[in-house]
């Protein structure tokens, strides 16, 4: 271990030992330190990164555990801001509604810190992938009329969450609505996916984009990174991209991203919905050539926006999944918070079942209240 800027020195004296050798995975050196090497370098992924990868029941455990209360601090942060932009009609900034989020997980026992600076983009910000408002001459202003991304996870003593939810606190539009719909449809189409053992991540990635494509959109970013045990926020080896060099096989113990969106700059939005998943087995009626078949277990419990959806473009299938998805957060959840606070009532209203015949007229009707998009 060297700090950062001896790490050059350090490794040209390594090089020039006698019988040394020094690994070196090309995915990840940089140039100079790969220089720096010479010919003592062996180009070669790491040994490390597949067994850290494959989580252990210990580690699951933790897993489930901190996104549980992950998700108690979202549900108290909606009823939060639903109260404030809402109810109150108080206009705050991204920097601003950012810093009471950090403040509902600070609560939350086990917490760390957080798994990276809160993404809190508000109108056309939310069009910007890695937006910083922080960093910001004029960070954007949460009222009510614009969709709203926010991007954030926790660090906790037993789990790492990265969680991404996109909201309208008015009244969306129908393009909106549309594009949130199509993105909800990936983000359905890959989490209900059944696979052999070993899939690599490039060959699933498209079901999560072809509800976009449909309509000839898309995205430029990956479907999915792996994430670690109150470790990295980002985990490798195996990724869901289109990155099609990216061989490592999906296994179980992994966990993984499900993070489909989309991004318009002109129309004045973005729009991500990322629940973070766990491989493991799944039941199946054949077992062709004896492999074993993989799905994937939510990690992320908190609700998706149901008035940003588009009832006429869900499956039943489809909404069928929302409907079991919001019934295990809520089942999942709700006893970790205080009964009638705020942010359980919240929960509550959010995790109701879908009124496909309603839920339109309503988002056209009236303003849309507060509610979390996965």
């Amino acid at each position: 271990m060297r700090p950062y800027d001896q790490a050059e020195a350090a490794v040209a004296a390594f090089s020039n030992k006698d019988g040394v050798k020094l690994m070196l995975d090309p995915e990840r050196i940089n140039f100079a330190l790969r220089s720096a090497a010479g010919a003592a370098a062996l180009e070669a992924p790491s040994p490390l990164a597949l067994p850290k990868a494959l989580k252990n029941s210990a580690e699951l455990a933790g897993m489930r555990a901190a996104h549980l209360r992950d998700g108690a601090a979202l549900a108290n942060f909606f009823g939060w801001l639903r109260r404030t932009v809402v109810d109150e009609g108080t206009a705050i900034t991204e920097t601003e509604m950012s810093a009471q989020l950090q403040t509902f997980r600070e609560a939350q026992k086990g917490f760390l810190d957080l798994s990276f600076p809160t993404i809190a983009g508000s109108g056309p910000n939310g069009a910007i992938i890695h937006y910083d408002c922080s960093k910001a001459e004029t960070p954007g202003v949460i009222d009510g009329t614009k969709m709203l991304l926010i991007d954030s996870g926790g660090q906790y003593e037993d789990g790492t969450t990265d969680v991404t939810r996109t909201l309208h606190l008015g009244t969306p539009t129908a393009f909106e609505r549309e594009c949130f719909t199509r993105v909800l449809k990936g983000n359905i189409g890959l989490d209900s996916m059944t696979f052999p053992d070993g899939t690599p991540g490039m060959a699933i990635d498209a079901f999560a984009r072809a509800s976009l494509w449909q309509a000839g959109l898309d995205y430029l970013h990956g479907t999915g990174h792996g994430v670690g045990a109150a470790l990295n926020v980002h985990e490798g080896p195996q990724s869901i991209s289109t990155r099609y060099h990216n061989t490592q096989g999906l296994k179980a113990g992994m966990v993984v991203s499900n993070e489909p969106g989309y991004y318009d700059i002109d129309a004045g939005f973005g729009i991500r919905i990322e629940n973070l998943l766990v491989i493991g087995p799944k039941a199946t009626a054949h077992s062709f050539n004896g492999r074993e078949y993989l799905g994937f277990d939510p990690l992320t419990m908190v609700p998706i926006q149901q008035s940003l959806i588009e009832p006429s473009l869900l499956t039943d299938v489809e909404a069928n999944w929302l409907d079991a998805y919001h019934a295990r957060v809520w089942d999942s959840v709700s006893p970790l918070m205080e009964e009638g606070s705020e942010g359980y009532v919240w929960l509550k209203e959010h995790t109701r079942p879908l009124d496909r015949k309603g839920a339109a007229a309503a988002a056209a009707a009236a303003p849309a209240v507060a509610a979390a998009a996965a």
